[in-house]
């Protein structure tokens, strides 16, 4: 393992500070999207959790997306109270998750970012979310993913 990228180590030690119980799989690197990755994992592309971070204004927000799903901004905007959600700009992104668009975990971020979780994610016994690097995920599950980032449930479409 001393050849694991340094945002991998960083999100396993964060992890399991935490507590999370899940495995971390590095994925080929053509796995990109979260149907190539539920295709790699063996898993439907629902139950993959894409981490989206949002700009509010100069204020992340991040959310846990079920990959069967699209964000609907205006709606979610709505839901969280804010004024709007703007894509973020990846340096955005890397300043406040410490980490790469592709590859952003729901922990293991400099600050706390207000989370938020897509309800559709509670349908699955185990969930698989980026593990801070493009090639890395982690299964998890619905309650500890909310226990460990103490996102709040919402829907997003």
């Amino acid at each position: 393992m001393s050849s694991e990228h340094p945002a991998i180590t960083s999100f396993r030690d964060d992890l399991h500070r935490r507590g999370g119980t899940g495995d971390v799989v590095i994925l080929p690197d053509s796995v990109h999207t979260a149907a190539l990755a539920a295709e790699a994992l063996g898993c439907e592309v629902g139950a993959v959790a894409n981490s989206l971070v949002f700009d509010t204004g100069g204020t992340p927000a991040l959310i846990l997306t079920s990959g069967a799903h699209r964000v609907d901004t205006a709606k979610v905007a709505d839901r969280i109270g804010v004024e709007r959600l703007d894509r973020a700009s990846p340096a955005f992104v890397r300043q406040h998750t410490g980490q790469v668009i592709g590859g952003v975990s729901p922990l293991d971020h400099p600050a706390p970012v207000p989370t938020w979780i897509d309800s559709w994610l509670r349908r699955f016994d185990v969930v698989w979310a980026a593990a801070g690097h493009p090639a890395a995920v982690f299964s998890t599950t619905f309650e500890e993913l909310v226990a460990m980032t103490g996102a709040s449930e919402i829907e997003v479409d």
